[in-house]
């Protein structure tokens, strides 16, 4: 009877350590290189939504959620809630043409569990309003990202500053 009652604490105890290493696994394993990719395309769509004016895929790139939060360049431009976020961008659509815009300089970091990014880049925006050419150099733009229970990264918050010289 020891002998069986041996038996069956070892069999209990390697259940539960592969019980508990499977656990530990599974919240750790994460493809880094394919979230850092999907994070990559993502910050590709927005430069596309902007240039193409396209807020159904501004729809799909943003947390439809109501503590997203974009700050722009203006004292005004902070928006929170996702349709204030929407609204934003459409003014922007009704004001602007010829969008176009460069990126470099891109930094983004994963969390150990992969599903929260934060992320830096310098935009150059060109554009028309009211019929002149206009552009704005070495913006920064920064934000954190969500990957959704659907498997989706999206912005919860992005930053858009404009570079002051010391002067």
């Amino acid at each position: 009877m020891k002998t069986l009652s041996t038996y069956f604490l070892a069999v209990l105890f390697i259940f539960s350590s592969s019980f508990v290493f499977s656990q530990e696994k599974e919240g750790k394993t994460v493809n880094r290189s394919k979230e850092l990719k999907a994070i990559a395309n993502l910050l590709e769509q927005y430069i596309s939504a902007n240039e193409n004016e396209d807020l159904s895929l501004i729809e799909d790139i943003w947390a439809p959620d109501a503590d997203v939060i974009l700050v722009g360049t203006t004292k005004d431009n902070r928006f929170m809630g996702w349709n204030n976020v929407r609204n934003a961008f459409k003014k922007q659509f009704d004001q602007l043409d010829n969008i176009y815009i460069t990126s470099s300089e891109q930094y983004v970091k994963l969390n150990e569990t992969g599903n929260t990014a934060w992320f830096t880049e310098i935009l150059d925006y060109n554009y028309i309003k009211d019929g002149k050419a206009k552009s704005l150099k070495g913006l920064r733009f920064t934000g954190v990202l969500e990957k959704g229970k659907d498997g989706k990264w999206r912005f919860v918050q992005t930053h858009l500053s404009i570079p002051v010289d010391k002067d």
